[in-house]
């Protein structure tokens, strides 16, 4: 039912498909700077590097588009381009065509007509509101009109006709009791949000193999009834994170949506498609333009023939939102759009949705992504000027590789610290590793990763420095 801490600079920029982490805005802790180098395997490669000094820089910022390309529905699609939602950046005739659409819904209301089915003797016509917005009482009217400008390609009678649709329907299906309403539903495994993309849309995430349950499967589809009361949940969610969006010029009013399909029901399923195809018409018609990117991961082999067979219920510009990733390319996937922190950790990030189990890290804390190419070896220099504890944390999305991390202070009299010694990782070893290292000098962390596979590997890797305590 679709619906940072830390600094750090490096010699290379990121790969072109792994764009770099948001911009750092806290506080800058002691300086220091980070060396990613690739080595190929063979020969082992050197660790000696250049001194760079004390320079901090933030990471580059990520905010460019992702490119996309039309392809099947295995790969991206082509995109429509998020439209802006600032008065100041419409063409004279978009922007024409909004004053023309507030006019079209104040003569409406002046004449008490089109809007009739809304006549309550509590609460007169002039009080439309939608999503929690008085129409045509601030600002915020603009940036909603709007969306159905947008879904109707700026043509005013359809946009109206839509806005009106959309109004009979919300009262029909009583949307304004459903908000508050406690429809006896568990389903916080099945849908929730977790985090931002890289553009600032909250991240929801609809987990179909929770329906592998059988018994779950049949409380929420085995008959008419139960569909509905499934589809006034996903209504009810949609409508309460909608209403956390801000509505104003240059504000985020959009959903990204990530859909887990590992071990979803097949096609066969006829009661979840039937509800899939009624959820899709229902957000197409009216919910226009409330969803920024719909990602599609771990991708089974039917779903090729499923997306064929709910096709034709969509409209290019929802379908054109969409994009499609193999179980293989998921992180990848994920992280072109989401930064490995935001992302939840059984989908290849560093998130671990706000538990206390570790405190050291949280989701506003920046992560580097590196591409560790096939039959090679690299190495994560970072440069510490300052006694400091060191904290760090380290995953290779599905391991496979060698890690190794050593301190080495710049005094030569001194000895390297092997923090860890290097060692095989394997699927089955915990996601991700942490590891702490007091400074008592200038030095550098050594953080190696043997990539000896023919796959490429992603690794992310994130740090913080505070001060030691006398």
């Amino acid at each position: 039912m679709t619906m940072t801490n830390g600094y750090h600079t490096s010699t290379t920029p990121p790969p072109p498909e792994l764009p770099a982490e948001l911009p750092i805005s806290s506080p800058s802790p002691p300086p220091s700077v980070v060396l990613e180098k690739e080595t190929p395997l063979p020969p082992p490669p050197s660790t000696a590097t250049a001194t760079i000094g004390s320079v901090i820089e933030p990471p580059e910022n990520p905010m460019s588009d992702v490119p996309t390309t039309t392809t099947t529905p295995e790969e991206c699609m082509t995109s429509f381009k998020e439209e802006s939602n600032q008065i100041k950046d419409l063409s004279p005739t978009e922007t024409k065509a909004l004053d023309d659409f507030k006019t079209l819904i104040q003569e409406s209301i002046t004449n008490n007509k089109d809007f009739t089915f809304l006549q309550n003797p509590e609460k007169p016509i002039s009080d439309i509101s939608i999503w929690g917005i008085p129409i045509l009482k601030d600002e915020r009217t603009d940036v909603l009109l709007l969306k159905f400008l947008q879904a109707r390609d700026f043509k005013v009678k359809d946009s109206f006709t839509m806005f009106k649709d959309t109004l009979q329907w919300r009262k029909t299906f009583e949307i304004d009791s459903l908000i508050d309403e406690n429809l006896g539903v568990d389903l916080e495994k099945v849908v929730f949000n977790h985090g931002f993309d890289k553009e600032g849309h909250p991240v929801c995430y609809n987990v179909y193999g929770e329906f592998q349950n059988k018994e779950l499967y049949q409380e929420m589809f085995s008959d008419g009834e139960k569909r509905l009361k499934f589809l006034r949940w996903r209504i009810q969610f949609l409508e309460r994170s909608i209403r956390k969006l801000d509505f104003r010029s240059g504000g985020v009013n959009c959903i990204f949506q990530i859909n887990d399909l590992k071990n979803s029901p097949g096609p066969a399923k006829r009661e979840l498609r039937v509800a899939t195809s009624q959820a899709l018409q229902l957000l197409q018609d009216n919910y226009p333009e409330f969803v920024a990117k719909q990602v599609f991961i771990n991708a089974p082999w039917w779903y090729s023939t499923f997306y064929t067979m709910i096709s034709p219920f969509m409209t290019q510009r929802t379908k054109s939102k969409f994009v499609f990733a193999s179980t293989a390319k998921t992180p990848e996937t994920l992280f072109k759009y989401v930064n490995p922190e935001h992302v939840p950790i059984q989908y290849g990030g560093l998130s671990v949705d706000y538990c206390d189990c570790n405190a050291e890290f949280t989701i506003d804390d920046p992560a580097s992504v590196v591409t560790v190419k096939p039959a090679s070896k690299q190495t994560v220099e970072i440069i510490v000027n300052e006694k400091c504890l060191f904290v760090w944390e380290i995953r290779v999305v599905g391991w496979e590789v060698s890690y190794g991390a050593e301190y080495v202070p710049n005094n030569e009299s001194q000895y390297t610290v092997i923090i860890q010694k290097a060692r095989k990782m394997t699927q089955i070893d915990e996601p991700v590793i942490s590891h702490s290292f007091k400074i008592n000098e200038p030095g550098k962390i050594l953080l190696t990763i043997e990539n000896p596979t023919s796959k490429k590997k992603t690794l992310l890797y994130r740090f913080k420095v505070s001060p030691l305590t006398e």
